[in-house]
């Protein structure tokens, strides 16, 4: 099972966390310090895997992370889970942020936050790995993004209603309308 996804840039900055496991906030921050730590100092050419930090879970659970460019993606997983899974799993998330976001870089993250982890949750919900392929994924999004499409249109034509309505003038078109004189209408109904 999935403990924690951390996203964090070169200088320990986190860019994106989750934690399928209750902590505290301050302990989150540890957390994601001591993992920066552990995961900073190694070389590039080493093993991806490594045993989880002291206030994660110790040996009893692992960090396996990829590093790209100016950011560490990096998850937190009990021994149940396959570390060569998971490092296809992040290499389904890095390609599919860079599908969506077209060469993908940390600013995407920062600004794009919801859409960040929407996509993070086509992939993983409640800790569980819900999908690997990255096709089904990327049509989900598809399909999210249309949705929006047709909200915006929506409202938008909400709006264009409110401003056809107000250049009625229907205070002044009340005035000016006729009504019948109601008792002599109520005479011609009668048969």
């Amino acid at each position: 099972m999935i403990k924690a996804i951390l996203v964090f840039n070169n200088h320990g900055k986190p860019r994106l966390s989750k934690f399928y496991h209750y902590f505290a906030e301050d302990m989150q921050q540890q957390i994601i310090k001591e993992t920066f730590q552990l995961v900073s100092k190694r070389d590039d050419n080493v093993c991806n895997f490594l045993e989880g930090g002291s206030l994660i879970g110790g040996s009893d659970y692992k960090l396996i992370y990829r590093h790209y460019a100016t950011l560490y993606f990096v998850f937190c997983v009990d021994s149940s889970e396959s570390e060569l899974g998971i490092l296809d799993l992040i290499q389904v998330f890095v390609e599919t942020l860079d599908k969506c976001f077209e060469n993908v870089c940390e600013l995407d993250l920062i600004f794009h936050v919801d859409k960040v982890h929407y996509i993070l949750n086509e992939l993983v919900m409640g800790g569980m790995v819900l999908e690997t392929n990255m096709n089904e994924i990327l049509t989900r999004i598809e399909d999210q993004n249309k949705l929006e499409k047709q909200e915006s249109g929506l409202s938008g034509a909400s709006s264009r209603a409110v401003s056809a309505v107000k250049s009625m003038n229907i205070p002044q078109q009340l005035k000016d309308m006729k009504l019948p004189d109601l008792p002599q209408a109520i005479k011609e109904l009668k048969f």
